[in-house]
């Protein structure tokens, strides 16, 4: 398994491989359906965002309460499929990467393509023991939209799958086409 520090260099990312296991330790920042709509809308507006992207990894997430002494609550990833339509904008103004979960659409792969960029996903299901990978968080923006706020979380050894990596080789793709039959 690699050990990555966030935030990833090009490196980082060009060395990722599809299907290879990671733990990213450092910052992320976290979004979801509405906060992406919102930035979405301010960069087809040409406003500027209330969050600095470039460089970033964001991870597709609505944490639960926490309970005393954790950070967040559970924090499972939500289905990145929701995104879609605004990830290639994101990617195209310097976001690095994504956690999620589930496929991608080709536009989205493209975007990952041209932008020297990567998909991770998570296992969902699991969102209590990706809470104790989290050891802070603060809000960032859309306070507003509650657990779909923008936050910036402090991670130590977030476990995540290459699903996409910068070549645009698919983990969900090619694991299918290695048990499929004919």
């Amino acid at each position: 398994m690699k050990k990555l520090t966030l935030p990833l260099g090009d490196k980082d990312i060009l060395d990722l491989k599809a299907g290879e296991t990671v733990l990213l330790s450092g910052t992320m920042i976290t979004g979801r359906d509405a906060a992406h709509k919102r930035l979405y809308e301010l960069i087809k507006e040409g406003k500027e965002l209330p969050v600095d992207i470039k460089g970033e990894l964001i991870y597709y997430v609505g944490p639960a309460p926490a309970k005393p002494g954790f950070a967040v609550g559970p924090a499972g990833p939500t289905s990145s499929y929701r995104m879609d339509k605004y990830a290639p904008a994101l990617l195209d103004l310097g976001l690095k990467g994504m956690i999620g979960k589930g496929a991608r659409n080709d536009e989205v792969i493209d975007a990952i393509i041209r932008n020297k960029a990567v998909y991770f996903a998570c296992v969902g299901g699991a969102a209590a023991l990706i809470a104790k990978s989290i050891k802070a968080e603060e809000i960032l923006c859309y306070e507003d939209l509650g657990t779909e706020a923008v936050r910036r979380y402090t991670v130590e050894d977030f476990p995540c799958i290459v699903a996409i990596d910068s070549y645009g080789n698919n983990a969900y793709t090619e694991g299918q086409k290695k048990y499929n039959r004919e």
